[in-house]
């Protein structure tokens, strides 16, 4: 369109400087109207007196002849002036237009980066729970506190997402993960409680199971929350010695669901994904909002996680809550992914165990996750399909951060891996060496940390960990909450590395 009118516009001008130089060809055309010449001319003055009326014979009426003349050229200057003005008014008008084009153009692509858009009506009833006058105010302002969106099987296109300058607040949706835990409550009063933007947090809850009063009690958020259930409800074909891990392979089947309705359906650059068990911290949304560049940046992150593994209250420290650490154990439980990397493991999801098969090194990739030093999550959900798996042992004293960190304003350019890899392990391998029977024995050891206890086998990590309280397990050789083999917690107050030799370069598998 804006081609178009500009191909106008020079059209009128070529059509207003070609009329002008005719008219200049036409009048230098005339006969001069001067001296007595070739072409008959005479000069008022000369020996040729101007005839005033009839003149000599064959002669010429100068006079009425100039004033002829005049009057064409003042016709034709009224004719171009008029053609100006009208040149002028449609090119304001253009120009008005396109401003006004330019700025719906920026605030699509504005709606478009930071915005989830309610997908097109291609197949299957959707149903809105957005209100009118909502509606028209997303359309004018942008999103809404939730999509609305209670769908079956949504359907939409992928569209670019990158943030641009002009939408600066990228848009982080939070992903419910839900079952039949009519609990799904507390985790969803938390984050409304805590979202400090509907628009910039919409919160999607994805449900399976069919569970009638687990969807009534999302139905009752309303607009507040888009809800979402997934289709297939069947039983999956499983072996023989796999038909008690049912479970797992629908929870396995959901993920990949509900992960390709944000990314593909509602075109979201990333999630925070949350289980309808877990509660959140009071500064949940600002730790990964401030976060989401980091993991932006640099291609050796591959998740942020609000979890601590080894986060009950004796083994972190309660004054540092802006603790923050790279890991490359993937801890889930409130973490947040990019579209990138769903497109990465989208194609070979495993059919179970989801959670086990992300930690793998063929996944993995020798990339880390950043996660802090209390947890920004805890869980309340001790029955599901784990059976209470380290819940009573582990999971129930896990501690919850209350202190509200102001993480966007501080500078967390420090977890980058050139510049954390130097600080941490100069940090690490400068602590004092100590046998465990120092750290056991009261009075032994004189100065505050940090300390290093040191394993070289997994027989004696294992040991080790069982004696310190933490938590002992191995996926693929990779120790929870570890980073290159080193596990960072607080033992009697005092801080403690638990750690490989000096020169590590890789886990080993056959640990797991």
């Amino acid at each position: 369109m804006v081609r178009k009118k500009g191909s106008l516009i020079l059209c009128s001008a070529f059509l207003f400087v070609a009329w002008n130089a005719l008219l200049l060809l036409y009048l230098w055309g005339r006969p001069p109207i001067g001296r007595l010449g070739e072409l008959g001319g005479a000069e008022p003055g000369g020996k040729e007196a101007w005839a005033a009326g009839g003149g000599k014979p064959g002669g010429v009426n100068l006079a009425g002849e100039l004033i002829r003349v005049a009057e064409e050229v003042e016709e034709q200057f009224e004719t171009q002036k008029k053609l100006l003005q009208q040149i002028e008014r449609q090119r304001a008008g253009w120009a008005q237009q396109r401003a006004v084009e330019r700025r719906e153009s920026e605030d699509a692509s504005r709606v478009k980066d930071v915005a989830i858009q309610q997908p097109p009506r291609t197949s299957g009833p959707i149903k809105t729970n957005m209100a009118v006058g909502e509606q028209k105010r997303s359309q004018r302002t942008g999103p809404t506190a939730g999509l609305g969106v209670d769908s079956q099987n949504p359907q939409g296109s992928t569209r670019d997402h990158k943030a641009t300058p002009s939408s600066p607040e990228p848009v982080i949706p939070i992903l419910v993960i839900a079952c039949d835990r009519v609990t799904v409550k507390r985790s969803l009063d938390r984050l409304i409680q805590y979202r400090p933007s509907p628009e910039l947090h919409p919160i999607i809850v994805s449900q399976d199971c069919g569970h009638a009063e687990t969807a009534r009690v999302i139905g009752s958020y309303g607009a507040q929350v888009t809800h979402i259930r997934q289709p297939d409800l069947a039983d999956i074909r499983v072996r023989p010695e796999h038909r008690k891990f049912q479970g797992y392979y629908k929870i396995a089947r959901h993920y990949r669901w509900a992960l390709n309705q944000v990314f593909h359906t509602f075109s979201q650059p990333t999630v925070v994904i949350v289980e309808d068990d877990l509660e959140v911290a009071p500064d949940f949304f600002e730790y990964f909002r401030a976060l989401y560049p980091i993991l932006n940046a640099d291609p050796t992150l591959w998740c942020v996680s609000a979890w601590n593994d080894n986060g009950r209250d004796a083994l972190v420290d309660p004054s540092r809550p802006e603790l923050l650490y790279r890991t490359d154990f993937f801890p889930g439980l409130g973490w947040m992914l990019l579209k990138e990397m769903w497109d990465e493991l989208e194609p070979k999801w495993p059919s179970a165990f989801w959670d086990d098969w992300m930690r793998q090194p063929e996944q993995r990739r020798n990339r880390s996750c950043i996660r802090p030093e209390i947890s920004r999550t805890i869980t309340f959900g001790r029955k599901g399909v784990s059976l209470g798996q380290f819940f009573d042992q582990y999971l129930r004293y896990i501690k919850l951060n209350t202190e509200f960190v102001p993480f966007i304003k501080q500078d967390l350019s420090y977890l980058l891996k050139e510049k954390y890899d130097e600080t941490f392990i100069t940090e690490v391998y400068s602590a004092t060496l100590v046998k465990m029977e120092q750290l056991q024995q009261t009075g032994t050891l004189s100065g505050p940390g940090p300390y290093r206890v040191q394993y070289s086998s997994r027989e004696s990590f294992k040991v080790f960990a069982r004696t310190l309280g933490v938590m002992d397990d191995l996926k693929s050789g990779v120790p929870r909450t570890g980073y290159r083999g080193v596990v960072s917690f607080l033992h009697r107050g005092r801080r403690v590395f638990l750690a490989p030799p000096e020169g590590w370069t890789q886990y080993n598998t056959s640990w797991s």
